[in-house]
C-alpha cells in the first residue's frame, strides 16, 4: 500500500498489517494439504479481517470500537499461527517471524487508540 493507493495516508497499523498479510498467504500455499483448507485458510481469513478493520477505523470518527475488534482479531491470529506451529503446518522460524509480526501490529493499534482516547472531540 503506497501513498498513492488513495487520498488518504495509510497509517503505520494499517502497513504493517497489509505486510502481515503480504507474507502469510504464501505461506499459508506451503502448508499441508490436510490443514491449507482449515487451518490456513483460517489464518488467512483472520488477517483478512484484521485489514478490514484497520481500513474502516483509517476512514472513520468512531474508532474505539474498531480498535478494540482489531486487538482481538490480533489475538485470534496469534493462536491460530501458534496452533498452525504446533501441528508442524509452519516450521519456527516462520512462527517468530508471525509472533513478531503481530505484536508489532498488536503495539501499533495499541498506540493508536490510546492517542485516538487522548484526542479531543
Amino acid at each position: 500500500m503506497s501513498e498513492s493507493s488513495g487520498p488518504r495516508q495509510v497509517g503505520p497499523a494499517l502497513e504493517a498489517a497489509y505486510r502481515f498479510l503480504v507474507w502469510v498467504v504464501p505461506c499459508v500455499d506451503g502448508f499441508p494439504r490436510s490443514r491449507k483448507f482449515t487451518l490456513g485458510a483460517r489464518i488467512e481469513n483472520a488477517a483478512l479481517d484484521l485489514l478490514r478493520t484497520l481500513v474502516e477505523a483509517t476512514y472513520t470518527r468512531t474508532r474505539r470500537g474498531l480498535l478494540d475488534r482489531a486487538n482481538l482479531e490480533i489475538d485470534q491470529l496469534r493462536l491460530l499461527v501458534r496452533l498452525a506451529k504446533d501441528l508442524r503446518a509452519i516450521d519456527l522460524r516462520r512462527y517468530e517471524f508471525a509472533a513478531r509480526s503481530l505484536d508489532e501490529i498488536g503495539r501499533l493499534v495499541g498506540g493508536w487508540r490510546k492517542a485516538n482516547d487522548a484526542a479531543p472531540g
